[in-house]
């Protein structure tokens, strides 16, 4: 019996530590597909990337924990100079300059919505709805970093302005990106639900 139970008990410790292996593996792929979609951008105000779509991503495949560390890990490296940022920049002068708070946003709003799935589970609808909070999250930081950072170095700014230039034209494809990340993530959630340790 007890051979039986040591057996089993290194068994479960062999499984912890695959499991833990695969979380950072995962954490850092999807740190790497975030800079890839930064990459593919059009340059305006805030450039129209795919970063939006990697995060929503991220978070529907990994769940609220990995996938906040995987947008964590993208942002720290951006801020130690990796070029993963849109046109292939990086550093903490991207961090700190009038787009900066975007990024930074999208940590809180992986926060959040790591804190909806941990109240209501990861149904469909609680993902879609997280999502649209996060949405919120990242503009609402990232619009008040924007229009004091702005302030400071070139002159005063309205709000209405700044919504014009950095909200109002990426609703829509903040949507549309929305959508297709809860829709491929949870697609490709359930094949790769056993290697993360899930049910």
């Amino acid at each position: 019996m007890d051979a039986k139970m040591t057996t089993q008990e290194q068994k479960t410790v062999r499984a912890s530590e695959r499991g833990k292996t695969y979380d950072m593996a995962y954490i850092a792929v999807f740190a790497v597909l975030m800079a890839i979609c930064s990459w593919i951008s059009i340059p305006t105000t805030i450039p129209f990337t795919l970063q939006t779509f990697a995060v929503f991503l991220a978070v529907t495949v990994l769940g609220g924990k990995r996938g906040t560390m995987s947008v964590l890990v993208f942002v720290l490296l951006g801020a130690v100079g990796v070029p993963v940022f849109a046109g292939f920049t990086g550093g903490l002068y991207v961090i700190l300059g009038n787009t900066g708070g975007y990024i930074i946003g999208f940590v809180f709003a992986g926060l959040l919505m790591w804190l909806m799935e941990r109240l209501f589970g990861r149904k469909m609808w609680v993902q879609a709805v997280s999502m649209l909070l996060g949405m919120v999250t990242y503009y609402v930081f990232g619009t008040i970093w924007f229009m004091i950072v702005y302030m400071r170095t070139t002159g005063p700014v309205g709000l209405t302005a700044v919504l014009g230039w950095c909200v109002i034209p990426f609703v829509i494809p903040d949507l549309i990106k929305a959508a297709l990340a809860l829709f491929l993530g949870n697609t490709l959630r359930k094949p790769l639900s056993a290697i993360m340790g899930e049910a």
